[in-house]
């Protein structure tokens, strides 16, 4: 059983919290079917570390996944031990080193944190307070209420069907004649 996530009730988070909440957000964002969300609320807290001092950059790396062009540099942003990737303003090509190629020797440490605790975090970092709470989404849609299954009640279903079960058992070798 996973251990019980802490309570948001603690006004400030360590600077540690908050790097592996963004890491954590990162991770989720490169698989999610809408990312934009995810990367944006990473983008504003990197920003926010920046602001403040804690996180800095380092320089600029070749993207290893340009857009649609052939080549695309991002941003390597250092905080604390874990390291990551922002798209570039137009001043940090003329103010930061260029790197070259991105080399895969450095892994960010491993974290055991719950997406929405992350964001939780995030949101609270970032003085979001417009978040909708579990209990808002309970009430909201329930994507369970419009299924085809609420269409295709069994009593209507049958009684307008023509089927028929047939008198003779179904036979494998239906194409085959016995000799």
């Amino acid at each position: 059983m996973k251990p019980k996530e802490p309570s948001l009730n603690k006004l400030n988070f360590t600077n540690e919290e908050i790097f592996q909440a963004i890491f954590v957000v990162n991770k989720h964002a490169k698989t999610a079917l809408e990312p934009s969300e995810l990367y944006s609320l990473k983008r504003q807290a990197i920003l926010k570390l920046i602001d403040k001092g804690i996180a800095k950059k380092v320089g600029l790396h070749f993207s290893n996944n340009p857009r649609s062009s052939k080549q695309q540099s991002d941003v390597l942003i250092a905080c604390g031990d874990f390291f990551f990737h922002i798209p570039p303003l137009k001043e940090d090509f003329k103010l930061l080193p260029h790197l070259g190629i991105l080399e895969n020797t450095h892994r960010n440490p491993k974290v055991s944190m719950s997406l929405s605790y992350a964001k939780k975090i995030l949101h609270h970092f970032l003085g979001i307070q417009n978040v909708k709470s579990e209990s808002d989404l309970k009430k909201g849609f329930n994507h369970r209420r419009n299924t085809p299954s609420q269409f295709l009640r069994a009593s209507s279903f049958l009684s307008n069907s023509t089927f028929t079960f047939p008198s003779e058992p179904i036979r494998k070798n239906k194409g085959k004649q016995e000799k």
